[in-house]
């Protein structure tokens, strides 16, 4: 058996692109054989997973799954949007979202976690599945809403298959109301918020950094009209309450009626269902919001093809 230094380790992480750690285990499996243990990364996938890490995965789908007081949002991203219709990939993207109902929103967790059902973990099968789809993929984030008395609402715009799609909602009521009432009333928010994109749930959990340079742009535009200190800061608290109307789940208005504030809809739905209704929370992913996805120049290729031609 030869000897696995680091050298050996550091030779074979350079030429498949593989962690360390497979790496090591690769070696260790094939005796020290260098051949072999390349072989070896190639044949359980790890080899060809490594080599498609740095390509941009902004595509693949949003899963949710919810039971009951619990629900689950996660995104997996690939690099193509074919691969979203893939049914291996879609199958996947259910058990993440399983886990994560089952086990937490933790990342590094539930890529530890078992596949339910499988023999793989989470982070294996998606090495397996980078193996055999052929490209890059990516358990991006996980989030999970609990309330102790009540129900949590999800729902998928744009569905691919069912719990699956580009936009994932979770909406968390706590109230005591019969479930199938809050059910109907929590589809209705999570569509407003799928739709209206609010960035916090109540005007004290907007963003600080985002209020302070609303607050800055709103202070300029006022002191442009030359009113004095004490009016300027008027107008601003006047205009704050419409940005806070713009981005605040509860002050914003219903997408669904184009008249009632969110609150209001709440609100009343308690009153009819004879038991109060508080939102205790609510997450929206969209897929790819916020990865740099790379911008090709079609012409530019052609030229470029025909030049090589």
């Amino acid at each position: 058996m030869a000897e696995i230094t680091a050298a050996l380790v550091k030779e074979l992480r350079e030429k498949t692109g593989a962690g360390m750690m497979d790496c090591k285990k690769a070696l260790t499996e094939t005796k020290g054989a260098f051949d072999d243990a390349v072989d070896w990364l190639r044949k359980k996938g790890l080899a060809a997973a490594a080599k498609k890490a740095g390509r941009v995965a902004a595509e693949g789908l949003v899963g949710v799954a919810a039971s009951g007081t619990s629900g689950a949002v996660v995104e997996v991203n690939a690099e193509t949007d074919f691969v979203a219709r893939n049914d291996q990939f879609q199958g996947f993207v259910r058990s993440v979202a399983a886990a994560a109902l089952a086990k937490g929103d933790e990342v590094e967790a539930l890529k530890a976690a078992p596949v339910p059902g499988g023999t793989r973990s989470i982070g294996e099968e998606l090495t397996q599945l980078i193996a055999t789809i052929g490209e890059n993929m990516a358990l991006r984030r996980a989030k999970k809403l609990s309330v102790k008395n009540g129900l949590v609402a999800a729902y998928v715009h744009n569905q691919a298959s069912a719990g699956l799609g580009k936009i994932g909602v979770l909406v968390a009521l706590e109230s005591g109301a019969p479930q199938d009432k809050l059910a109907a009333l929590g589809k209705q928010l999570a569509m407003h918020v799928a739709a209206a994109n609010p960035q916090a749930l109540t005007p004290a959990e907007v963003d600080p950094s985002a209020l302070e340079r609303e607050r800055n742009v709103l202070s300029e535009q006022a002191r442009a009209s030359g009113k004095p200190e004490n009016i300027i800061a008027k107008m601003v608290e006047g205009r704050l309450r419409k940005f806070y109307e713009e981005v605040v789940l509860l002050e914003q208005t219903s997408v669904i009626d184009g008249e009632t504030k969110i609150a209001k809809v709440v609100e009343a739905a308690g009153k009819e269902m004879g038991a109060p209704v508080k939102v205790a929370g609510f997450v929206r992913f969209a897929l790819g919001e916020g990865i740099e996805k790379a911008q090709s120049d079609f012409a530019a290729e052609v030229a470029a093809t025909a030049k090589q031609g």
